[in-house]
Order: C-alpha cells, then structure tokens, then sequence
C-alpha cells in the first residue's frame, strides 16, 4: 500500500515568487501597493521584500546583471537589513522592466 504524500508546504514568499513568475504584469501592482504603504509601519521592509520577490522571480542573476550590478550586491540591497541607493532601486526597477512615478496623494493626506 503506497501512502498518499501530502503536496509539500511553501513559504508566503515561495507563493508569492511562483505567482509573479506565472503573472509577471502582477508586478506592477504589487510594486505599486507595497509603494503605497512604505510610510506605514514595516512598509519599507515590506517594501524591499516585494522588490527582492519581483527580481526573485525573474532571476535575480538576470536582473542584476541587467541593472549593472553584482549578484551579491543586489541580495545585499534587497534584503531585510538592505538600504539601497536610489540609484541602485532605479537601476533593478529598470532591470525588472518597471519604473517609479509619482501622483499627487489626495487631499485627506496632506
């Protein structure tokens, strides 16, 4: 008798990973809220997180060699202790095929 094998358990950012590789437009809109939020509490490691997903899941030796930069210094730059120059978030966004833009908050902000 053969037991059934349970699928094996993956991380909340294995799924995520797994989901933009399949879904690489979900990019935008990932990026875009994990943006939104960077102000809130945790919102920049949230931030940095949803950046090392997307370049993750498009292959992080990839996007940093398209960014111009070592591989090593890219998992430095994005990880949860990572500060990344602005020139360094421009470049993996450039990378990742993504831009930063910037609108006007609504009024109930300001």
């Amino acid at each position: 008798m053969t037991a059934n094998k349970q699928p094996a358990s993956r991380t909340h950012d294995e799924a995520v990973i797994e989901l933009l590789r399949a879904e690489p437009d979900f990019a935008n809109e990932y990026l875009a809220a994990a943006l939104d939020e960077a102000d809130e509490p945790g919102g920049q490691v949230a931030l940095l997180a949803a950046l090392r997903h997307v370049a993750e899941a498009q292959g992080m030796a990839a996007v940093a060699a398209r960014a111009g930069m070592p591989r090593e210094s890219l998992y430095r730059a994005l990880g949860p202790k990572g500060n990344p120059t602005i020139k360094t978030l421009l470049a993996v966004l450039g990378a990742a095929g993504l831009h930063l833009a910037v609108t006007r908050q609504d009024s109930t902000h300001a």
